[in-house]
């Protein structure tokens, strides 16, 4: 049997995981020299890093004046968590999932917080019918589906005078795609998706809608402390200044710094979103020149341009979740992809991180590599 030849170019960097993502290109330790460890939160240059770090996701997401954002405890889980403890129950919710994290909050609205929610649901590479939501009630979504590779192509659908909330969980989409904000009435992420930050922080953004809400209506629920948003029926307008509710990493606060200043030399939110589609466009051209691989994510409009998600199609591979996994390991003992084997509640196939923090020739490169395993596998197969 003739062994398949080996790609001559390697990706630059293999790390293609879709959390904690890349950091950004030349990235060092020596970029955090100015993080003040060892000194309080609270301290004057505590809290004007705090304050950057919210100043700076302004600018570069181009989020309204009148909107809020703060940083928050537990990653863009969190946030999620918080916006629907702290929100849900004023009115009718109808909760929106198409893939893992989706049905996540799900269950949390329906099993933890007992809300008679509608439900609507989709396949993984498919999509829920967004249009046909009743926006009136409080809807709960995700722009991308970090784990199906699915995302919404606009918010075209969403009304300007709805009486609900949107609250949309857009880990895998911000610094990626266009977020109509004034569409999205709540809006959450972590630094760990396209910044490539540090994990276990997340962001969560206002509307005045939201916060007319939150100062409006008591939930019925016991609130747990890292929940709370106001005291006395008034928001706690700290959190949205830098200061958090629990104490924060200062080095993942410096590493976020370094990473929006980053964003500012490349030209801002458009020029993030170019590297993320461009990423995204090198496998969808490889996709299109082997018919033994295919996009999970069913209409190309709503295919991800950062957790792309792949499908074997050769119908000789009879256990696809094997045969992913082979080829996934086999890059991995390569040292040319680290961490791109599906979800574990997604179905068997390849997800590659294409985010802004990715070089498009390393993702060409591994494409290259991609055909290799595939060819080393299927060879096996057959053998």
């Amino acid at each position: 049997m003739t062994r398949p030849m080996h790609p001559a170019k390697r990706p630059a960097n293999p790390r293609f995981s879709s959390g904690p993502c890349a950091k950004i290109p030349d990235f060092t330790l020596d970029k955090l020299f100015d993080a003040p460890l060892g000194r309080s939160h609270r301290a004057a240059v505590g809290k004007a890093k705090l304050k950057a770090a919210i100043d700076g996701t302004r600018e570069i997401l181009g989020v309204p004046e009148d909107y809020l954002i703060g940083i928050v405890p537990a990653s863009d889980t969190g946030a999620v968590e918080m916006a629907m403890w702290s929100l849900l129950g004023a009115r009718k919710t109808t909760m929106v999932a198409w893939e893992s994290f989706g049905a996540g909050w799900v269950t949390d609205a329906v099993k933890q917080l007992k809300l008679d929610a509608v439900v609507k649901t989709a396949d993984y590479g498919q999509i829920v019918d967004m249009a046909s939501l009743d926006y009136d009630t409080d809807v709960v979504f995700t722009w991308n589906g970090t784990t199906s590779g699915v995302r919404m192509a606009d918010g075209e659908m969403i009304p300007d005078d709805r009486a609900g909330l949107t609250i949309c969980d857009a880990t895998s989409a911000a610094f990626a795609m266009d977020l109509p904000w004034n569409k999205l009435d709540v809006v959450t992420f972590s630094w760990q998706k396209v910044m490539g930050g540090e994990a276990a922080h997340g962001m969560l953004i206002l509307s005045p809608r939201a916060v007319a809400r939150l100062e409006s209506f008591t939930p019925p629920w016991p609130m747990p402390k890292i929940f709370r948003l106001t005291k006395g029926g008034k928001l706690i307008d700290g959190i949205f200044r830098g200061e958090t509710i629990n104490t924060p990493s200062m080095l993942a606060v410096e590493d976020y710094l370094v990473a929006l200043d980053w964003a500012r030399g490349l030209g801002g939110l458009r020029a993030l979103i170019a590297r993320c589609e461009a990423n995204a466009d090198a496998i969808a051209r490889f996709c299109a020149a082997h018919d033994w691989i295919a996009n999970l994510a069913e209409d190309p409009a709503t295919a991800s341009t950062t957790s792309v998600c792949l499908k074997f199609t050769d119908p000789a591979i009879k256990d696809g979740a094997a045969f992913a996994k082979a080829v996934a390991k086999r890059l991995e003992a390569e040292a040319v992809a680290y961490d791109i084997g599906a979800y574990r509640d997604a179905p068997p196939g390849l997800r590659i991180w294409c985010g802004a923090t990715v070089e498009t020739s390393d993702i060409e490169a591994l494409m290259d590599w991609l055909a290799w395993a595939y060819d080393a596998e299927r060879s096996a197969l057959s053998a």
